[in-house]
């Protein structure tokens, strides 16, 4: 799973089409230790699951936007420390339990497709990993204060 992915799944959750990705994939284990016959079906079995759960995707996106900055604000205090997550990328990976080391943030942003100064740990790169991510949830379905998605 990558960085992006992690920080969606925390303050979004996971979606329908990915529960049922992995129900199916453990589905087709399983299945697939007592004959491949089984195993078919099973395949079959998890690409209708998957093709409905497209369906409800797209209905759970048109549902109400997840408040983002309600989720870090509690992760923040939950945390007991003092971390802006409202624009450092290393405290918003901290509030959620995720790794914000240099080697993370070159992942978040090898994934985000950042096309900038490839300067390790730069102040303009971290700038922008914040600003894309908060754009991304936002497609994503999260609720982002319009101050941070400018």
């Amino acid at each position: 799973m990558g960085v992006f992915s992690s920080i969606k799944e925390k303050l979004l959750g996971k979606s329908a089409a990915e529960k049922a990705a992995e129900e199916a994939a453990a589905k087709a284990k399983a299945a697939a230790s007592t004959g491949q016959a089984q195993a078919a079906k099973a395949q079959a079995a998890a690409m209708a699951a998957a093709m409905a759960s497209q369906a409800v995707s797209a209905a759970k996106a048109k549902a109400e936007p997840v408040d983002v900055e309600a989720i870090l604000e509690a992760a923040v205090k939950a945390k007991g420390q003092k971390l802006n997550w409202r624009t450092s990328i290393v405290d918003l990976l901290k509030a959620l339990d995720i790794d914000s080391s240099l080697a993370a943030r070159k992942e978040l942003a090898a994934e985000l497709k950042y096309k900038g100064s490839d300067a390790d740990g730069s102040a303009e790169k971290n700038i922008w990993l914040h600003k894309e991510v908060m754009k991304a949830l936002a497609e994503n379905g999260g609720k982002i204060p319009a101050d941070l998605l400018k």
